[in-house]
């Protein structure tokens, strides 16, 4: 990929942003609790459902999309597409973690 660059409407960017912070911020606050044994592990499955993770990292692709779909050409687009159809995908092998053979 080039280093080209992408624009975005700032109110956009502001609320990824703010959401991506809240999810760091938290799943940083519930690995100490779980580490000292004060959450268990039903606390991150609640914390998405009740937070709306789900959607909300939804969004945040979305917003990201329509500006490159907007900005880029279809070629461009494609290898984009190709490029995420290779990120790691929860569940997609035997296990239900991460693949140990693969480092990032």
């Amino acid at each position: 990929m080039s280093s080209r660059e992408i624009r975005m409407p700032l109110n956009e960017v502001v609320t990824v942003l703010q959401d991506l912070n809240e999810f760091v911020v938290s799943l940083d606050r519930l690995g100490s609790r779980q580490a000292s044994g004060t959450a268990d592990e039903c606390t991150v499955g609640k914390f998405i459902a009740d937070w709306d993770v789900a959607r909300r990292l939804a969004r945040a692709r979305h917003v990201i999309s329509v500006a490159l779909d907007a900005q880029l050409g279809e070629e461009d687009n494609a290898e984009i597409d190709a490029l995420c159809e290779q990120g790691r995908f929860y569940g997609t092998d035997s296990t239900t973690g991460p693949s140990s053979d693969r480092i990032r």
